[in-house]
């Protein structure tokens, strides 16, 4: 049948998480495929919410298998203690979470050295979980990994390796000296818990594709934090695309049906970064407080602006996005008018995607839409949208060349309009 993923065409925040969370009622598992507690997937079931930053999104759907993969950076710590809510929820068993034995685990000293960098002349705004000090391990091949944990040997081996690297940049930075022994002592401990989850996660995922199975490939964070295709160097240190989700799985590109991309009717970003489109002042501070802006890892006020066509239609060819799904339009509810950003303009000439470089330079070109004063929350079909919000949505499609699956019209799993499943109805 195929994996379907779920990537955020923005910079992160885009509502993945409901979205995961209304496609895992139909999928049998989910997986979790790259980044780590730097994501905050928040989801609301019935007015109660939650916030998932390591597990899948999908853990509150009580039949499906949840995956946490090798791409993924799990913080043993907390990763425990979200498994404890599931267990607390009546939701956990051991046969339906599998813990990638190959997955990088964040250490302490890679959450201080990040911190003691943001602290610094050169800070990008990470979310301070020691994502960026993991990944350069894992790239410096002297990462400690989930499978590791199992064996005291080879973690205190790996582990002193990793310290002795890292104790100059520490030193550096002014950072405190780093106990091993201590450390060795509390991670075997998270081995012994969380042994008979961890294990190869990649061929179970294979051989539920194989079978026909509904797979669902949950992404971290958005396409334009990717660190290649992203606005470098303000981006995450992953793959955050659809071709992450095959290194990030263990599985292939031909196993890959469909690949949906996640994108609010507006943007916002968390932390520095060009942004262009980024509305400064009152108009910025309404959409804040309508749409309740504030990260779920950091709680950092989110930058907010008007939705830029050029950055989303560039996520749709970095993904080979199949469809949209259009969050939060109802926080648009109220606006007068709703500015849409349908290209940028660089030294004279009409950009119709971001450039390599200096996207602080650019200068958007708008296009307005009149804005609508009728409550969405209840809207549960097309035909029930006021004319200007469908006028809106559609110019959406129309300029990044992509099909709307659904439109999301409030924080509720109930509060959706969804008119495509890439799955067929059971």
């Amino acid at each position: 049948m195929g994996a379907v993923v779920v990537v955020g065409a923005q910079w992160g925040d885009e509502g993945k998480g409901k979205i995961v969370d209304i496609y895992s009622q139909h999928a049998d598992v989910i997986v979790r495929y790259a980044g780590g507690a730097n994501a905050g997937h928040t989801l609301v079931v019935e007015g109660e919410k939650g916030v998932f930053r390591l597990m899948p999104s999908g853990g509150w759907s009580p039949s499906a298998q949840c995956v946490l993969a090798q791409g993924t950076l799990p913080g043993p710590t907390m990763l425990v203690g979200e498994l404890n809510q599931l267990k607390k929820r009546g939701l956990f068993s051991e046969e339906r979470f599998i813990i990638s034995d190959r997955a990088h685990v964040v250490l302490p000293h890679h959450m201080e050295i990040d911190g003691l960098r943001e602290a610094g002349r050169d800070s990008i705004g990470t979310t301070k979980k020691g994502i960026g000090p993991a990944y350069e391990d894992k790239a410096a091949r002297r990462g400690v990994r989930m499978g590791d944990l199992l064996s005291a040997d080879k973690l205190r081996t790996k582990l002193v390796q990793n310290i002795e690297a890292w104790k100059p940049v520490i030193a550096a930075l002014g950072g405190k000296n780093l106990d091993l022994d201590s450390w060795v002592d509390e991670y075997l401990g998270y081995g012994r818990e969380l042994a008979p989850l961890i294990g190869d996660a990649a061929r179970p995922v294979q051989r539920a594709i194989y079978s026909g199975k509904r797979v669902l490939l949950e992404g971290a964070q958005g396409a334009m934090l990717d660190v290649d295709s992203g606005t470098y160097p303000f981006v995450t240190s992953s793959s955050t695309t659809a071709g992450g989700a095959c290194t990030g799985a263990g599985i292939g590109p031909t196993d890959i049906k469909a690949v949906l991309g996640i994108t609010k009717a507006y943007t916002t970003r968390v932390g520095a970064g060009p942004f262009p489109t980024e509305i400064h002042g009152a108009g910025g501070e309404r959409l804040r407080e309508a749409g309740l802006e504030f990260g779920a890892v950091t709680g950092r006020p989110r930058r907010c602006g008007w939705l830029a066509i050029p950055a989303l239609r560039h996520a749709a060819r970095i993904n080979g996005l199949s469809g949209l799904a259009i969050t939060k339009v109802d926080v648009l509810t109220g606006m007068e008018e709703i500015e849409l950003c349908v290209a940028y303009e660089q030294n004279g000439k009409r950009l119709d995607a971001p450039p390599y470089d200096r996207l602080e330079d650019v200068t958007p070109i708008y296009e307005s839409f009149p804005g609508w004063t009728e409550s969405l929350g209840e809207c549960r079909a097309l035909h029930e949208l006021p004319r200007n919000a469908l006028r809106y949505i559609c110019a959406i499609e129309d300029l990044v060349g992509v099909k709307a699956w659904l439109v999301s019209v409030g924080p509720d799993r109930k509060q959706t309009i969804q008119f495509s499943n890439p799955w067929p109805v059971r």
